[in-house]
C-alpha cells in the first residue's frame, strides 16, 4: 500500500510541476528568441496583480547569463509600506528549445514556474509580453520605464484579444520623485 501511495504522490507532483510550467491554451511562445538580446534590465510597465508584487512600485527585472547555460534573474521593486527596496534573486532554463520564448523560472528551490513571451519586438527587443502559466499571469516589460502611448494601448489590446483580464492591470509608478530621497540612488 505505502508503494502505491508513494507513487500516486509522486504523479501528482510531476502533473503539478508540468502544470506550473506549462502554456495557457491556445497561447504559442514566441519563435526566433534570442536569449543574448534579452539579457539587461526590463521594466515591469503593467502587470496582473499577485502577492508577491502586491504594494511595489519601480519594479524591474534583470537577466544575466549563467554559466550552465541559464539565466539569472533579479527582480526589484519599491515597497511603499516598508520603504525599502524588495529583492528576489532566482534562476530560469528553457523547457524546450532554446529559441523559443518559454522558460522555467524558480525563486524557491526546486520549484518552478512558467516564464511564456508570447509578444516580442524581434527587431529591437524593446518590449515583451509575457504570461505565466495561466492566464491570471501577465506582464508587459519595456526597456523604458515608460513606453508610447500608442504602443502601450496596441500591446494591451493584443493581450486584450489573447484573453487577459486587461480591465484588471496595473500600471506600474516608475516616477523618480515618488520614491524617498534615500531610495532613488539604489
Amino acid at each position: 500500500m505505502k508503494k502505491y501511495g508513494l507513487l500516486s504522490l509522486t504523479l501528482l507532483l510531476s502533473v503539478l510541476l508540468v502544470a506550473c510550467t506549462g502554456i495557457p491554451d491556445n497561447i504559442k511562445p514566441v519563435d526566433n528568441f534570442d536569449a543574448n538580446r534579452y539579457l539587461g534590465q526590463w521594466y515591469e510597465v503593467a502587470r496582473l496583480d499577485h502577492s508577491f508584487e502586491r504594494g511595489l512600485s519601480h519594479i524591474s527585472a534583470t537577466y544575466t547569463a549563467r554559466d550552465d547555460g541559464g539565466i539569472n534573474v533579479l527582480n526589484k521593486g519599491f515597497s511603499v509600506e516598508k520603504q525599502e527596496w524588495q529583492v528576489a534573486e532566482g534562476k530560469a532554463y528553457f523547457v524546450d528549445q532554446k529559441d523559443q520564448g518559454h522558460l522555467k523560472v524558480s525563486f524557491f528551490g526546486p520549484f518552478y514556474g512558467s516564464y511564456v513571451v508570447f509578444e516580442l519586438d524581434h527587431k529591437n527587443y524593446q518590449y515583451a509580453l509575457v504570461s505565466g502559466p495561466d492566464r491570471s499571469y501577465f506582464w508587459l516589460l519595456a526597456r523604458l520605464p515608460v513606453i508610447d502611448k500608442e504602443l502601450q494601448t496596441e500591446l494591451v489590446a493584443k493581450a486584450k484579444a489573447q484573453g487577459f483580464d486587461t480591465d484588471k492591470l496595473i500600471f506600474v509608478d516608475h516616477n523618480p520623485s515618488s520614491l524617498p530621497a534615500n531610495a532613488q540612488q539604489q
